[in-house]
């Protein structure tokens, strides 16, 4: 078996060795033969994994969105397939867009889901560089997003609800991809899925970038994980974009509102799926259950509506998102 090296975020490092210190500590205590000496040292090692857990908590408990991004980005943290492999009872992958190609990018396929037949979509990152490179680091071509509308007429047509899975940094951006119909594939993905008659839920897992995400991002219910990220742009991208300046990334990303919090309070997202502390990478069977639950629940309810009032929430949803207000400021006399 192969031991990956994942890369750590800056943030964490500090925490990361002192806990390693601890362990090695805790290593040359047990193997020494005074009983007495273990005990009276294993006392204070609990302390300092007691005091370790409480800095932890209050770092996770004050990320900034850039932190987050970082710590999504990680690669032990659980994609696509995990999800699929761990909240599924059973699941077959379906390839190609019928259109000659079969994009990497983009897994999806049929799957039994509490008894129920749903169909998943999703990004799919890989772990080492090798799979990035297979898999083009998560950003879907237009095959792939063909090939999820695909997947999804057939949903439609079979009465399956259909459940996405979000993790990108946006589609593929190469000029390729524009010759191939980047923007026409996605804009037709946007079109259908407001129209699909069976229930539909998205959850962002990791990272949401742009046209992207949405691509399989429009849903009855839009689920996140507590920190993940959806943003119109990378914040790097934003950087440069506005500022000529990746320096700027941190002031990007606080700009965006691109975290859980900020985008259940705009109405962007619907639920806030619970992680804990360290990120789905620390305990992913947790992540695995706490998503299962929310989705049997939502999907539930989403089952019971009649298309009709189905499909007319799901438009008032997005309809709504960016609605604002004008109106004219009194004047003053100082």
């Amino acid at each position: 078996m192969i031991t990956r090296k994942v890369l750590i975020p800056s943030f964490l490092k500090p925490i990361v060795e002192f806990e390693f210190q601890i362990e090695q500590l805790e290593k040359i205590i047990s193997s020494s033969n005074s009983n007495l000496l273990f005990n009276n040292i294993q006392e204070e090692i609990d302390k300092l994994y007691l005091e370790v857990n409480k800095i932890k908590l209050y770092l996770f408990n004050s990320l900034t969105p850039l932190q987050r991004l970082h710590l999504v980005r990680q690669s032990d943290r659980p994609t696509t397939l995990d999800y699929i492999y761990n909240i599924m009872d059973s699941w077959i992958e379906l390839h190609g867009d019928r259109g000659g190609t079969d994009d990497s990018a983009i897994v999806s396929g049929i799957a039994s889901f509490n008894s129920i037949s749903v169909a998943f979509i999703g990004h799919q990152r890989g772990r080492n560089t090798k799979e990035n490179v297979l898999r083009n680091f998560g950003m879907a071509s237009p095959g792939g997003y063909r090939k999820a509308l695909r997947i999804m007429k057939h949903a439609n047509r079979f009465n399956f609800p259909i459940l996405t899975f979000i993790d990108t940094p946006g589609a593929w951006a190469g000029i390729k991809a524009e010759e191939l119909g980047q923007g026409e594939a996605i804009a037709v993905n946007l079109r259908e899925m407001f129209s699909f008659d069976v229930p539909i839920i998205c959850t962002v897992i990791g990272e949401g970038g742009s046209g992207g995400a949405l691509g399989i991002g429009v849903g009855d219910s839009v689920l996140m994980l507590k920190y993940a990220v959806y943003t119109v742009a990378t914040p790097e991208a934003c950087a440069a974009i506005l500022w000529k300046d990746s320096d700027k990334s941190p002031i990007a990303a606080e700009s965006l509102k691109i975290t859980s919090s900020d985008l259940k309070l705009l109405g962007i997202i619907d639920q806030v799926i619970e992680e804990p502390i360290g990120g789905a990478q620390s305990n992913p069977n947790m992540v695995f259950a706490n998503l299962r639950l929310k989705l049997v629940s939502e999907l539930s309810k989403l089952i019971n509506l009649s298309i009709k009032d189905r499909k007319e929430k799901r438009y008032a949803k997005f309809r709504k998102i960016g609605k604002f207000y004008e109106y004219n400021l009194p004047n003053i006399n100082m």
